[in-house]
């Protein structure tokens, strides 16, 4: 049997959660939280979306350019060295998508697994010990270990992770709203250089590892951002009962990727005229779609008895627009969920990560219950 985890313990785990916005992107958090009354806004050239059916609608109702400078799909372009996917137009396009989702399926997941499952036996047996830990660095290395099997690569896990995240943290400089930083495409040309260096093959880079150099990015720093931050949900929300419960867990981890919304908002560019919630879109108009609110994480807690998942979706994109990996960063948490269940861990410390492409802990350290009140006792 499970308990109803409390609504302030949640409310907690929230108030926690917020700090990784409020501290690493003040501004931008306090522009999209005055303006998410209204399901669409417009500021200049910039149409904001908040509203859940719009959201959906931008994304398979609105023709996007996905190659536009200032955009997730430029910056990955960027990164790939132009070519692949978001160069690609019609049944190539499709054609493309496809091959990325089968690989990225129900048997690529078992495949790849083992790899993820290694490191959390490895790393999170100190907590069985009554030593803390950071989760944070294991995030790092579950992410780029994963990594480097899908690819066939052989440099060092944390070395891709590392590189993957200063790749996208230069990258994505360029697509927040707000001013630019100096030397951006330079920080970002030379972060790409070093990742390629660790990712690229025995025989060579090809188009397509080079496209799924593009995902890595993706997958590391969704990977390193979500994963700690889950389970600070579970801790301060008292939520290790349902992580625990087999029948519960897969609701559950729909329902923290929901309020985690580890990518929380898509920057895109509108490729014609087109009208969301009444409120006309132009051509080259940048469509700013807040994930985040889309999937009803401000205002709706976790409820893995109760899930939302239509909404869950919506963190993973829509129609063609969907995100491949979505499977396997659902495994990745119900596996590391599963893990942490029995020793129902406590954070002890955290720190936001400032510097980051997406909202996330630098650090978060963790302690297994028991081994807090043992030494309590002391």
């Amino acid at each position: 049997m499970t308990t109803v985890p409390a609504a302030p313990a949640l409310r907690a785990a929230r108030r926690r959660d917020r700090r990784v916005y409020t501290r690493s992107h003040p501004l931008l958090f306090a522009l999209l939280a005055a303006t998410r009354r209204r399901a669409v806004t417009r500021i200049g050239g910039a149409v904001l979306v908040h509203g859940t059916e719009p959201y959906r609608q931008a994304l398979t109702r609105v023709p996007l350019d996905r190659t536009a400078a200032g955009t997730t799909g430029g910056a990955a372009r960027e990164l790939s060295a132009g070519g692949a996917l978001f160069d690609e137009d019609g049944t190539g396009h499709r054609a493309t998508r496809r091959a990325l989702a089968d690989e990225l399926g129900a048997a690529g997941v078992e495949r790849l697994r083992p790899v993820w499952q290694d490191v959390l036996d490895r790393r999170l047996a100190p907590l069985g010990a009554g030593r803390d830990i950071d989760l944070v660095p294991l995030a790092r290395e579950l992410a780029g270990a994963t990594v480097r099997a899908l690819l066939g690569a052989t440099g060092d896990p944390v070395a891709i992770a590392s590189a993957a995240a200063a790749a996208a943290a230069a990258a994505v400089r360029d697509h927040l709203p707000g001013p630019r930083p100096p030397d951006t495409a330079r920080a970002a040309a030379a972060a790409t250089t070093r990742l390629e260096a660790l990712l690229a093959p025995a025989s060579g880079a090809t188009a397509e590892s080079a496209l799924r150099a593009v995902l890595a990015v993706a997958a590391v720093n969704t990977t390193v951002a979500a994963l700690p931050r889950a389970v600070a949900w579970c801790a301060d929300g008292e939520l290790w009962k349902q992580a625990a419960d087999d029948r519960l867990r897969p609701a559950l981890v729909g329902e923290l990727l929901r309020v985690i919304a580890p990518s929380p908002l898509l920057p895109r560019v509108a490729a014609a005229d087109a009208e969301l919630d009444g409120c006309p879109v132009r051509a080259g108009d940048r469509l700013i779609l807040i994930a985040r609110h889309a999937a009803r994480a401000h205002d709706r807690l976790p409820d893995a008895r109760h899930p939302i998942p239509s909404a869950a979706q919506l963190v993973f994109g829509a129609g063609p627009h969907a995100c491949p990996g979505a499977r396997m960063a659902r495994a990745q948490l119900d596996d590391t969920l599963a893990a942490l269940a029995p020793h129902r861990p406590t954070v002890l410390r955290a720190h936001v990560d400032r510097g980051a492409a997406l909202p996330g802990w630098r650090s978060l350290t963790v302690r297994a219950a028991d081994a807090r009140r043992s030494r309590e006792n002391r």
